[in-house]
């Protein structure tokens, strides 16, 4: 089954005509995913590698039946691209749009509360979701990853890459791979996704990664103690971040002394999770666990 996204997902793609989105639609394409659309305003009647191009959004999904958007949109306007998917009928969103203000952010994620509070966002600032095998839908390179049983969910897109190849490298694969992006603002948060692979029949352990900055991953800690009977991993980046300086994403920095990686280590050690202290041992240590060496 995996979750979010497979063979049956068909995607239009936001931006399609740019340098990224037209690099990455064909990408998508030839990793076997459904793209069937690409929207651009003033562009229709033009094609990317044979995927129509539409003005609107409304347009594509009345022509194709897309109901994934994959979006390549600068920053300034991604936050309407994302509401016009929405307003659109697209019943998921991934944004891989770095820079978006994080008050247009905020405006969208009120507006999907109120007027579509089932449709699910990804991102931004995001590598994107990846099911091997049946979809790609975002930046990742596809041949790293292999089908398999664990599911990944990850606010570092390298670190995602990393994790998987370490997996794939041990024979283990992945059922979906997600990444949630960076930014302060954004969507499916960690706690959202692991409740999809903890339902999710084909995923038989789910690794985490976070990072400093926000309580995101103390939230899911909570969550797996009460709910998850999977074996969970996590790895926390940042353990030697000083407070006050940001380290990479938007998101990630140590604040008032809350978001440390130690407080984040102990919330999930607290809830069962095995915490993997060095990014080098993250495949081994999950084969080790589950019996697979």
């Amino acid at each position: 089954m995996a979750i979010l996204v497979d063979k049956n997902t068909k995607v239009l793609v936001q931006g399609i005509t740019g340098k990224e989105g037209s690099f990455h639609a064909t990408q998508c394409k030839a990793y076997g995913t459904q793209v069937v659309a690409g929207v651009t305003p003033g562009k229709a009647g033009q094609s990317v590698e044979g995927i129509p191009v539409f003005n609107t959004v409304e347009e594509a999904v009345r022509e194709t039946s897309a109901n994934c958007s994959l979006i390549f949109v600068p920053p300034a306007f991604a936050g309407d691209a994302i509401v016009e998917a929405l307003d659109a009928g697209i019943e998921l969103v991934v944004c891989i749009t770095e820079g978006i203000p994080v008050r247009d952010m905020m405006m969208v994620k009120d507006y999907m509360k109120k007027n579509y509070p089932d449709a699910k966002l990804i991102g931004p600032n995001c590598p994107g979701v990846i099911t091997p095998g049946e979809a790609k839908v975002g930046i990742m390179p596809g041949h790293i990853f292999k089908r398999g049983s664990i599911g990944i969910v990850s606010r570092s897109g390298t670190l995602t890459y990393e994790a998987s190849y370490q997996l794939t490298q041990f024979g283990l694969g992945q059922s979906t791979a997600v990444g949630i992006g960076g930014d302060p603002v954004h969507g499916l948060s960690h706690k959202d996704v692991i409740a999809m692979f903890n339902q999710d029949p084909e995923t038989e352990a789910i690794l985490m990664i976070g990072e400093i900055g926000g309580t995101a991953e103390e939230e899911a800690a909570e969550y797996i103690k009460e709910h998850v009977k999977k074996p969970v991993f996590a790895y926390i980046a940042g353990i030697t971040a000083p407070p006050g300086r940001r380290m990479g994403h938007a998101g990630a920095i140590i604040s008032g002394g809350k978001g440390t990686a130690q407080a984040k280590m102990q919330a999930l050690k607290e809830a069962g999770v095995t915490v993997i202290e060095n990014p080098a041992f993250i495949g081994k240590t999950v084969a080790e666990a589950i019996g697979k060496l």
